[in-house]
């Protein structure tokens, strides 16, 4: 704890006992300056990243405390659950961004205005620190969409209509501080070995035949060298969102407005003649697993995808900026680059995006320790929870933990800052055309049903239309 800290702790503590400043301090104002305590829970990132960005805040709040808690992602969601059934746990926690309609009745929506007390420096010869109340107007919508990529709208806020008064009103429920995209990690040696001068742009002749240059068979018939990552479910890291992007590229609607999954139907072209993209695309992406098929390079005998390609024996794969890391700390030697996610030639570009985004307990309300101090206690704790996000989130504090992380900025105003980036770069130029799709309140469970379409697929007991047709019909048993 720095020595500007220190030295507001103690003015606080005097102003507080003492009744020191009683001109500004004012019954109101104290209410406000109650000790606060926030448990933030995440995964992924240690108290170090977080480190810097909490002491910026303190100096400007010394009554609020974060404790920061970093767990396992095996571990996570299921301390979360047990948590609140003890009504106990975060008041500050992470979810992934396709969670957030399973956790709404857990979490608490963005309030319009938000009042929290500041220690102000004033005076010209004799300096006093006075503390003032300022009630500010949070971000709105219209702001998440202005100053978001467009994904984070879509996935963070929420429309809801009044029952009384039937009108319809937007909240936000969560921010984010990263959006990730999905991108083509390549083995440079092994693409410059084959006498291919450029990682695939598009999913076309030109793609088929560099999977049939870089596909190595032993004379068992084995793969000893895979082309690409495609056509298996548990042995490629990310092979639902890899379907679940090539059928929104060909031009499947995962889900509708009114949360129908569309992903099975037919759509028309403009002939007017029917065809049915998420066939095509379940199509395509099985083709790589048929052994009937030139382009036959994956089986389900194979070892995981990333530890392939950290081995050398995968030309091409899948995946997010979080990877880099891991691919980097398996095959530190390891010559390989990054490209942007391949298109379909000729149609519009979609990009994938997963990421996390930062939500507020609604236990909050409810903490019996909290209510145990009153209503206006409880309400400043909920605008403290939610200060403390919009501040985490801000452009100034979320540079800060981009560097510290090296992923791809959620915010618009950051893009161009990390187009250059060699490691970032290509993440980044995906962002403003990347999306998401709601899964359902399981959204683990419709990734499952992704990976048993890709199965069914593989094993060519059933057609592909009877495979998304039951699949579409699953996912959207866990959609309320």
């Amino acid at each position: 704890m720095d020595k500007k800290l220190i030295y507001l702790l103690i003015i606080f503590t005097i102003i507080l006992t003492s009744g020191f400043g009683c001109k500004t301090v004012d019954k109101k104002v104290k209410e406000k300056m109650q000790p606060i305590t926030l448990e933030y829970w995440r995964v992924w990132d240690g108290p170090d990243v977080f480190k810097e960005i909490i002491e910026k805040y303190n100096q400007m709040h010394p009554y609020v405390k974060i404790n920061y808690t970093k767990l396992r992602y095996d571990e996570y969601e299921e301390k979360l659950i047990d948590a609140f059934a003890e009504d106990r746990g975060p008041d500050i926690f992470s979810i992934q961004n396709t969670w957030i309609r399973k956790y709404k009745n857990k979490i608490a929506p963005l309030p319009p205005t938000i009042t929290m007390a500041y220690p102000v420096q004033k005076g010209t010869i004799k300096k006093e620190t006075v503390i003032e109340l300022r009630t500010k107007k949070s971000l709105t919508p219209k702001d998440v969409l202005n100053k978001f990529v467009d994904v984070v709208y879509n996935d963070v806020v929420i429309k809801e209509t009044d029952e009384k008064t039937n009108k319809s009103e937007e909240k936000i429920y969560a921010l984010p501080l990263y959006v990730d995209t999905l991108a083509m990690f390549y083995n440079r040696d092994l693409l410059n070995n084959a006498s291919i001068i450029q990682a695939p742009q598009f999913w076309n002749k030109e793609f088929y035949k560099d999977v049939k240059k870089l596909t190595k068979q032993n004379n068992k018939g084995q793969i000893v060298q895979a082309g690409v990552a495609l056509g298996g479910s548990d042995n490629i890291a990310r092979s639902s969102d890899i379907l679940s992007i090539l059928m929104m590229q060909s031009g499947a609607i995962m889900m509708d407005e009114e949360r129908h999954v569309l992903f099975h139907m037919n759509q028309f072209d403009a002939n007017n003649q029917a065809y049915n993209p998420g066939k095509m695309a379940l199509r395509f992406y099985t083709d790589f697993a048929n052994p009937a098929k030139e382009v036959y390079t994956w089986n389900k005998n194979m070892e995981y995808s990333l530890d392939l390609f950290a081995q050398g024996k995968l030309a091409m794969m899948f995946g997010y900026s979080y990877m880099i890391p891991q691919i980097k700390s398996m095959a530190p030697k390891l010559n390989f680059s990054i490209a942007r996610l391949p298109q379909i030639e000729g149609n519009d570009e979609v990009n994938f995006a997963n990421y996390w985004v930062e939500v507020v307990s609604k236990k909050i309300l409810t903490d019996p320790e909290d209510t145990k101090k009153g209503e206006k206690y409880v309400k400043q704790k909920l605008d403290t929870a939610w200060d403390f996000l919009q501040f985490l989130t801000s452009e100034e504090q979320a540079k800060i933990y981009l560097e510290k992380t090296k992923r791809p900025t959620a915010l618009r105003s950051l893009i161009e800052w990390q187009l250059d980036d060699p490691e970032i770069g290509i993440f980044a130029e995906q962002l403003l055309t990347a999306k998401s799709w709601y899964k359902g309140n399981e959204p683990k469970a419709a990734e499952n049903i992704m990976k048993e379409m890709i199965d069914e697929a593989v094993a060519r007991q059933m057609e592909l239309e009877d495979i998304i047709m039951l699949g579409a019909r699953k996912i959207q048993q866990t959609v309320k």
